[in-house]
């Protein structure tokens, strides 16, 4: 196991894309997490993932050591994490420290000690923590223009991000632990020192009607809150986009909110309750003096953006939405090709979609044949899982719908399946049900594999939609071939027809 190179130079063109499993330990002021990623390096999947809260930056705003007993609860989940790297073969290991350690007149009498336990520690400065950040909101939307928010225990970073680049980048001592503090001054302080900060460094009104792209636990758990309080149809946090008021109105719901009840929330972490009002505060403030237009949670952060630079940069131009379809279509379909040839084959009947809503079709094809393995009764509800609670970036509630819908529809449901119509209007899930309805004449016809695709071909012309057929493959449309293909002309309000030769 090697130690990884955090900024090394991008690699050549032609890398190999499968990667080794590739551990990162992150030491923040407030938590340590060991994270293992395996599988295809664009877009890695979550081997292993655990936390422990150390509170290494507990207290040290105002004694400016780290605390000794935090140190201590460090250094056991470092001895364990540095084994079970080993023991998962993990090939390249990252650790990384932020605030708390940069900061602490102690600091390097902790680097020292993990260095004895043979963890090579890179200590980000404020700016290199801003630019993972933003590297991480960039793997995961890649057309993200906007601020990056990265609220950490010890620190805040923002950077400003368009282009797939990071541009301007700046660290703020307005971590969560430090808020508290800050508040405990009085009823204005924090807003006092919010604007002071963001005024002397330039970052007012910087983010004027752009997005506010929220990173770190801490607001991760504020967006996952209102999730609940607002009865959101998905469970998953990435993507989750709220108006800036939300912060404020969350800010006052907190300081009635029982805290019995915060427990019961799912997937709310209640190492993360205490710090919510805090964490609500600090956004409200933050997002009115950039002038943000909306909040857009994110799940990729500083360990995702660490990856994500060192990628070659070819790799990292990939669509992250069609490299995470196409893996999982290969890992659980029969036909390993077959999605990106469904999707040109079924393409002439969508000709004047947009090229977002095409990405979407495109993702829909790789996951058609996901389905296969489960009891045929419930295919379409494997169909619809996998698309609204898959692992996927790069795609919003919108098109997560619009994907579920389509599968559904593949899949041979009839109807509007739960969820996706509070997420889609009526015009896009009937457009969803078509692409699932071409798709399902396609698998039929092919019986899922290369040739009778690439030697036929789909048509719409006056009032008909017509399936031509190679000379000599009249035989292939037979019965259930005849019905979905009637079926599918009849979502369009056109009548089927086959020609053969």
């Amino acid at each position: 196991m090697k130690p990884g190179y955090l900024f090394r130079s991008t690699a050549s063109k032609g890398a190999d894309q499968s990667g080794g499993r590739v551990g990162i330990i992150d030491i923040g002021s407030n938590s340590i997490r060991l994270v293992v990623y395996d599988g295809p390096i664009r877009i890695p999947s979550i081997l292993f993932n655990e936390k422990v809260m150390a509170g290494l930056g507990k207290g040290l705003a105002s004694t400016g050591v780290l605390d000794p007993a935090s140190v201590e609860r460090a250094f056991v989940a470092l001895d364990r994490f540095r084994l079970v790297a080993e023991k998962i073969g993990v090939s390249s290991l990252h650790t990384v420290a932020t605030a708390a350690v940069r900061d602490a007149a102690n600091g390097m009498d902790f680097l020292a000690r993990a260095a004895g336990i043979g963890l090579d520690v890179s200590v980000l400065t404020g700016e290199e923590e801003a630019e993972m950040a933003g590297e991480g909101v960039i793997a995961a939307f890649p057309d993200a223009d906007g601020i990056v928010g990265d609220l950490g225990g010890g620190s805040l970073e923002l950077a400003r991000v368009s282009g797939g680049k990071v541009h301007e980048r700046a660290s703020f001592p307005l971590g969560v632990l430090r808020v508290a503090e800050i508040r405990g001054r009085g009823p204005r302080a924090l807003r006092t020192v919010v604007e002071h900060r963001l005024q002397e460094t330039g970052w007012s009104g910087r983010g004027k009607g752009l997005p506010f792209y929220l990173v770190g636990g801490s607001w991760r758990a504020l967006a996952r809150l209102l999730m609940h309080t607002t009865g959101y149809p998905l469970p998953i946090v990435h993507g989750y986009t709220m108006p800036v008021a939300t912060a404020q109105r969350a800010v006052r719901a907190l300081a009635h909110f029982d805290k019995a009840k915060l427990k019961e929330i799912p997937q709310l972490s209640s190492s993360r309750t205490g710090s919510l009002p805090d964490a609500a505060a600090l956004l409200a403030l933050v997002s009115r003096e950039l002038g943000s237009s909306h909040l857009v949670a994110s799940a990729y952060g500083l360990r995702e953006g660490v990856l994500h630079r060192n990628l070659p940069a070819d790799v990292r131009d990939m669509d992250p939405l069609i490299c995470a379809t196409r893996e999982e279509g290969r890992r659980l379909g029969r036909f390993p090709e077959h999605g990106d040839l469904l999707d040109r084959w079924i393409a002439p009947l969508f000709a004047g979609e947009s090229a977002s809503d095409a990405r979407l079709r495109h993702a829909s094809c790789l996951l058609a044949d996901v389905g296969w393995r489960a009891h045929p009764e419930f295919r379409a509800e494997r169909g619809l899982e996998t698309a609204l609670h898959g692992n996927w970036v790069g795609v919003d509630a919108r098109g997560r719908a619009m994907m579920a819908q389509a599968l559904f529809s593949s899949f041979g449901a009839d109807g509007e399946p739960p969820v996706v119509p509070q997420l889609v209007s009526q015009e896009d899930r009937e457009m969803a049900v078509r692409w699932g309805l071409a798709m399902r004449l396609g698998q039929r016809l092919s019986g899922g594999v290369a040739a009778p695709l690439q030697t036929s071909a789909l048509q719409m012309k006056g009032s008909t939609l017509s399936l031509r057929l190679a000379a000599g493959d009249g035989a292939l449309y037979g019965e259930a071939v005849e019905r979905r293909h009637k079926t599918l002309a009849a979502a369009f309000g056109l009548r089927a027809e086959m020609v053969e030769g």
